[in-house]
């Protein structure tokens, strides 16, 4: 890609960077992050499942067939749907988590049989903060809160605004915001004794860690507010926190939503700085997504609309990056890696029609058969 100016959000120009640099990979060209080698650029993002039906946080043998069957099909990285870093920090009361030692037992044979198949096994780490406690198709309650009689909780928040029409939340003390740092930790703690070969951190899509970095939702005047250096401090002392207990060869990934699309907002220029100074405090690739903090705000959906953010947060902050969003078939996703656009394509919807879409793309693109990420029994069956 050229030294363009982008359009970015709210109409903006996105400024003038350095040229993209030299492209030197293709969608199944290997990658490395610290001392991890991933096989291939296509790479399965983290989709909430809502499917621990116990509702103990524990996945189960579906979690089992939906990781395990996509690792088969040739991804690279799989990185399992966000995990909760407490039973409050779910998103809705089925889903998993890594708050107890139980947890790490359960998703052991899942991680086991990811790797088995040659991929990556990542874990998205989250709380969901003021978006907590919601209904889902095991729960009822769609789009709704649900009742503490009914298995729901208090939510928690930096501010007490609510999302939508959502339960007002409850304003974190300063106490309990380091709760959350360790509950991180802990959790990344247990991330690595079952298995994982990476972490990232959930920073995007409105919940917690991204209702501390945005204006709209964060209007502390403490230290976890304010400027921007406050309104990051959150993300910074979990990256930190995480870091301190995972291996130093281990790469630590940051999902983040690089606009909100609403005025006032988060945006392109927050999103860059930010990464700055995560790659100081050892993140290792930006996982960039948007959206998810203001409800009913209009987004300019179509094939690679995301992707302009993932190339300016890549050049910009000169760290590795992802891109997502309606990427759906091998040639478009194959020539924005070959671009330099991003370093890695996450195929997420249509992966859940096709577990073996990077398969097929291989096919399309013309790789050998040899060379393509097949099972060794799955070879006469090829494309």
């Amino acid at each position: 890609m050229s030294d363009t100016t982008n359009k970015t959000d709210g109409g903006k120009k996105a400024k003038k960077g350095k040229k993209n640099k030299e492209p030197q990979a293709t969608l199944f060209t290997p990658m490395t992050l610290r001392g991890l080698t991933v096989r291939n650029r296509i790479w399965m993002p983290p989709m909430d499942t809502y499917s621990a039906t116990a509702r103990d946080g524990k996945p189960t043998t579906f979690h089992y067939q939906h990781y395990v069957s996509r690792a088969m099909g040739g991804f690279g990285m799989i990185i399992a749907e966000a995990t909760a870093v407490s039973p409050e920090g779910r998103i809705s009361p089925c889903d998993v988590g890594l708050w107890n030692d139980d947890q790490v037992e359960a998703w052991r044979w899942i991680v086991d049989g990811v790797k088995a198949a040659g991929a990556v096994a990542a874990v998205q780490l989250n709380h969901s903060g003021r978006k907590g406690s919601t209904g889902c198709f095991g729960v009822g309650y769609a789009d709704q809160s649900v009742p503490v009689e009914e298995g729901g909780w208090q939510t928690v928040a930096p501010s007490p605004i609510a999302y939508g029409h959502y339960a007002m939340p409850r304003e974190l003390s300063v106490e309990e915001i380091h709760g959350i740092v360790n509950q991180f930790r802990d959790a990344a703690g247990r991330a690595v004794a079952a298995g994982f070969q990476a972490i990232e951190l959930h920073a995007a899509h409105g919940y917690l860690i991204s209702q501390f970095l945005d204006p709209l939702s964060n209007e502390r005047t403490d230290e976890y507010g304010g400027d921007l250096a406050g309104r990051m401090r959150l993300l910074v002392e979990i990256a930190d926190a995480v870091r301190s207990v995972i291996p130093e060869d281990m790469p630590l990934l940051t999902r983040i939503s690089a606009t909100d699309w609403a005025a006032g907002g988060w945006d392109l220029d927050q999103t860059i700085e930010v990464s700055k100074v995560l790659k100081e405090h050892g993140v290792d690739l930006m996982d960039v997504s948007t959206g998810g903090m203001v409800p009913n705000v209009t987004v300019p959906v179509q094939p690679n609309y995301q992707v302009p953010f993932a190339t300016q947060v890549r050049l910009a902050a000169d760290m590795p990056t992802t891109a997502v969003g309606l990427i759906t078939k091998p040639k478009q996703a194959a020539k924005i890696v070959a671009k330099g656009e991003a370093d890695a394509v996450e195929i997420g919807r249509a992966s859940l029609r096709d577990p073996y879409w990077p398969l097929r793309a291989a096919s399309k693109l013309g790789v050998p058969v040899a060379e393509a990420p097949y099972q060794p029994q799955y070879v006469r069956g090829a494309y």
